[in-house]
């Protein structure tokens, strides 16, 4: 393991590791102990309590934080006709068909979203070996396969973000940046804890939510009482 910095291990003796905060002050914590010197993305992780090898406990959606990610997404749309026009019209980056399927054929992926109108899936499906495995496919579940391109590409733009249950049952997903006003990012965390619980199986059997943490991409974990949260 790379040795820590003296302002890393100042940062760790912030942290109590067998505590658990609430919500706002593990936050708060995560903000103090940042010591990169760029603006770090938050991440919430949730662990639970679900079986993702089965097709009846897959957890996977998308929701809008109330005050985005403090990332602007690079929103690709493959679309044609009209709805190609609504793409442009609604701020996407990239709008096309066949020229970007060709584009990223070779290796092109200068993009964060993909978006695609679903008469466009039977062409954008053949791109699923080089999508899939960086999770740039679209998907109606996440509402990335839709007519409606310019409700999509504005909640894109606005801070949606995807979850997705990871084979060790665990969810991660960024809630903003340690530059944003602690209020807010305990609104992001507030909004996708709700969503996460509200997500729980029906075939998922025991405690759903079994812990809870936050950190910044080189700070240490926190963990957040998940008490209250549905269980």
């Amino acid at each position: 393991m790379a040795k820590k910095t003296k302002k890393q291990q100042e940062a760790l003796k912030l942290v109590d590791r067998t505590n658990l905060y609430e919500a706002k002050e593990a936050l708060e914590l995560v903000q103090k102990a940042s010591t990169a010197n760029f603006d770090e993305t938050i991440e919430a992780a949730f662990r639970l309590g679900v079986d993702p090898k089965k097709a009846d406990q897959q957890i996977r959606g998308a929701m809008v934080l109330p005050h985005g990610t403090g990332k602007t997404q690079t929103v690709l749309v493959f679309a044609k006709g009209d709805k190609a026009k609504e793409a442009e019209a609604a701020g996407a980056d990239y709008v096309g068909e066949q020229d970007l399927i060709a584009q990223i054929n070779q290796g092109w992926f200068e993009f964060d979203v993909v978006v695609a109108t679903p008469d466009m899936m039977a062409e954008v499906g053949k791109l699923g070996r080089v999508l899939g495995p960086k999770g740039l496919m679209p998907n109606p579940k996440t509402g990335t396969v839709t007519f409606d391109v310019e409700k999509a590409v504005n909640e894109i733009k606005a801070g949606k973000v995807e979850y997705r249950v990871d084979k060790q049952s665990n969810i991660h997903v960024p809630i903003g940046k340690v530059s944003f006003d602690l209020d807010k990012l305990v609104d992001n965390f507030n909004a996708l804890a709700d969503t996460v619980a509200k997500a729980k199986p029906q075939a998922a059997k025991g405690t759903y939510i079994r812990n809870v943490a936050v950190s910044s991409t080189m700070g240490p974990g926190v963990k957040v009482d998940s008490s209250g949260f549905a269980k």
